[in-house]
């Protein structure tokens, strides 16, 4: 169990280094923003919190002498800087470190006892903990001065731990203790849930507690106390007075109303026990209503509030979102059964048809109905937005241009558009590369800058945004732009272009993404080798995607992906070549239309096809394939969107829409040009799903040698 909880905890500590990094960047661009300051803050506090409870002494020690550098920048004692966040981001990267580390074992400290001592020489007047130290500082709270008395407030907090606290490593006392430092609080022990005592076991905690707070800290204050148990606990937090506006003549709330408030007691109980005409405490205690602590936690809320004389001022409490972690593995598998699903009501729909029977024809729609509904929400919950990826790349971006000697800014948009998580993973090593090619070759020295008219700062622009069931995902920047002569001269020598041939820039410029290709003079440690953009095509290649680029001379270059949502189910054209049937993405189909014999042999041999006054070049697959089957007399093209060129397929019949759940060949077949992958059909018979893209290339290669 405890190695469960060990896992756990290095995921969740992963996630909050992201969101870590992800704060410190966007606190460079708004140093005053006192809520990036805060979620560094309390990032920094669970991060040491969760690693003392289950034994990553290194990660507390050290993460909390940082998080005590930005206790004093959150209390106005310090000032954001530049050197600070240079730390702090080498602090987040030390973290990862400490966490990848075997637990037990000898950690090399050199880095982290550098980044301490940086941090000391920013804070030479003020005493860090010693090190080593994992506890938190006292909070020695200042004379409350008059504009401070103005902004006090009570709070109303319930803490019921989880009852097994302790075993986790967390003792609610110390929690308690520490609410007292906000300020004047009161505490009430709750017992009216411990069992009788056969059924009591020892390690579990079966007491909650009521605190009365009055503090000027805030609410942020009070939940940082809880930080790292507010996932497993029920707190409940409400501001029940706030000062400045009480007139002093006038009390607080009657007895039966708090208790109604807080829950402990209903309406309708309430009305009852005052027509009892006694006092209402006793009462309730006499009637078994209310447990004598939740009499005397009440009162003391009564008196605790009548005594700093303050006027009512309710929040309603906020529900928190109910969310549940689940394995990857375990969504994979789903998603994997949906397919099967899909595959097995396919073959339902088929089989109903052709019996005719009108209720199982209407059983299997309502069947039908469900898989669709299924097969959606199972792929959403893989949706993640795609903006978890671009907070990586402004570190990237922020840590290339400083070693590089250039000024360059990110900007990204469309971050809350959503892709398949598996999608996203892979999307990652081809952004990097392009990046880095963006701020190595693209963007000019902030000299050069100037002397084109340019600003001394370059920006390289990431956004994304839905097209149809696939992602646009863009990667701008307003560098040189790409040289045309000199990539075509560079194709021409290693033999991949003509020096004869009259080709578009598209096709020149995707020449970069060649294996070896490169026209850097040098190699550098940032690219120049030729590896990057093949690196780029083949895993864009390998998310059935593709890659435009367009660039303008001294004004900048764009690159386009075009991703698909997910990699498990797509929706397809179904389509046969004599008896085998194979499944072209629906995406990239724009329309259908006949090929005679006599369009045939009007265009001379040419596989050219007129298409209401447009000439359309056309690929045929029985060819392509080499197969020997006899043609129909009627064939039909199916004219798909490819990089922005229109382009037939020609095949003898069009089945219809499909859902096709992807299949991936075997260890034999991988290779094989033009396919990318077969699909299970309802009859059991297999077809091949066609890479278009791979295709129309494999075509024009031949065409040109």
């Amino acid at each position: 169990m405890m190695e469960e909880a060990i896992a756990t905890y290095r995921e969740e500590a992963s996630e909050l280094l992201a969101e870590l990094e992800t704060s410190l960047l966007d606190l460079e661009e708004t140093p005053e923003d006192n809520d990036l300051i805060n979620r560094v803050f309390r990032a920094m506090h669970t991060i040491k919190g969760s690693g003392a409870m289950f034994g990553f002494d290194e990660i507390a020690s050290f993460t909390h002498e940082v998080e005590t550098v930005f206790d004093m920048v959150r209390n106005g004692k310090m000032t954001v800087t530049k050197r600070l966040l240079d730390l702090t981001l080498k602090s987040r990267d030390h973290i990862s470190y400490l966490l990848s580390c075997p637990l037990g074992e000898a950690v090399d400290r050199s880095d982290g006892d550098e980044i301490i001592a940086g941090l000391r020489q920013l804070v030479p007047q003020i005493e860090l903990p010693q090190k080593g130290s994992t506890e938190v500082p006292a909070i020695n709270l200042p004379t409350v001065s008059e504009d401070e008395l103005a902004n006090e407030s009570t709070w109303r907090i319930r803490f019921r731990p989880v009852s097994n606290i302790l075993m986790c490593g967390t003792n609610p006392i110390s929690l308690i203790n520490e609410l007292r430092g906000l300020g004047t609080a009161h505490v009430v022990a709750q017992f009216d849930e411990i069992p009788p005592l056969e059924e009591i076991v020892g390690e579990n905690c079966y007491i909650y507690w009521d605190i009365i707070l009055t503090t000027t800290r805030g609410e942020d204050a009070i939940k940082d106390v809880f930080i790292f148990v507010e996932d497993d606990c029920e707190i409940k937090i409400e501001l029940i007075d706030k000062s400045g506006l009480i007139d002093k003549d006038e009390g607080y709330k009657k007895l039966g109303d708090i208790l109604v408030e807080r829950g402990d007691l209903s309406p309708v109980e309430m009305q009852k026990v005052l027509m009892l005409q006694k006092r209402f405490g006793e009462l309730l205690v006499e009637q078994g209503l209310v447990s004598p602590e939740k009499v005397q936690s009440a009162l003391i809320e009564q008196q605790h509030v009548k005594s700093v004389r303050k006027e009512r001022s309710e929040t309603p409490p906020q529900e928190a979102a109910a969310s549940i972690r689940v394995p990857a593995e375990r969504l994979d598998q789903l998603i994997n059964l949906v397919g099967e699903m899909v595959t097995v009501q396919a073959h339902l729909s088929q089989v109903s048809m052709a019996g005719g029977d009108a209720t199982f024809i209407s059983i299997s729609e309502e069947v039908e109905r469900l898989t669709n509904e299924l097969r959606d929400t199972a792929l959403n919950i893989r949706m993640l937005p795609i903006g978890s990826t671009f907070s990586k790349f402004k570190r990237l971006v922020r840590d290339l241009s400083s070693e590089l000697g250039k000024e360059i800014e990110m900007e990204t948009f469309g971050a809350e558009t959503e892709l398949d998580k598996t999608v996203i993973e892979k999307l990652n090593d081809p952004l990097v590369h392009i990046i880095r090619n963006c701020i190595d070759h693209g963007i000019e020295m902030p000299e050069a800058r100037k002397a084109a008219g340019k600003p001394s700062h370059g920006t390289v622009y990431l956004g994304a945004e839905h097209s149809g069931d696939s992602v646009l995902v863009t990667i701008r920047d307003d560098g040189a732009g790409l040289d045309r002569d000199r990539i075509r001269a560079k194709a021409i020598e290693r033999g991949l272009l003509s020096a004869t041939a009259e080709v578009p820039d598209k096709e020149i410029y995707a020449q970069i993404f060649a294996p070896g290709f490169s026209t850097a003079e040098k190699v550098t440690s940032v690219s120049g080798r030729g590896v990057g953009m093949d690196v780029v095509k083949r895993g864009i290649d390998g998310l059935r995607g593709s890659i435009g680029v367009d660039s303008v001379r001294g004004t900048g270059t764009t690159i386009t992906l075009k991703i698909p949502l997910t990699l498990a189910i797509i929706d397809s054209l179904l389509v046969k070549i004599g008896k085998d049937h194979f499944v072209l993405p629906l995406a990239s189909v724009e329309e259908c239309v006949e090929l005679t014999r006599e369009d045939v042999t009007n265009s001379h041999g040419r596989n050219l096809a007129n298409v209401r006054g447009a000439i359309i070049p056309y690929i045929p697959l029985r060819e392509h394939f080499g197969m020997t089957v006899d043609r129909p007399d009627i064939e039909q093209i199916v004219i798909a969107d490819l990089h922005g060129s229109k382009v037939g397929f020609v095949v003898d019949h069009v089945v219809g829409e499909h859902q096709t759940v992807i299949k991936s060949l075997g260890k034999m077949y991988r290779d094989v040009k033009g396919v990318s992958g077969a699909t299970i059909l309802g009859d059991g018979t297999v077809a091949l799903i066609l890479d278009m893209g791979v295709l129309l290339q494999a075509v024009d290669k031949l065409e040109n040698n």
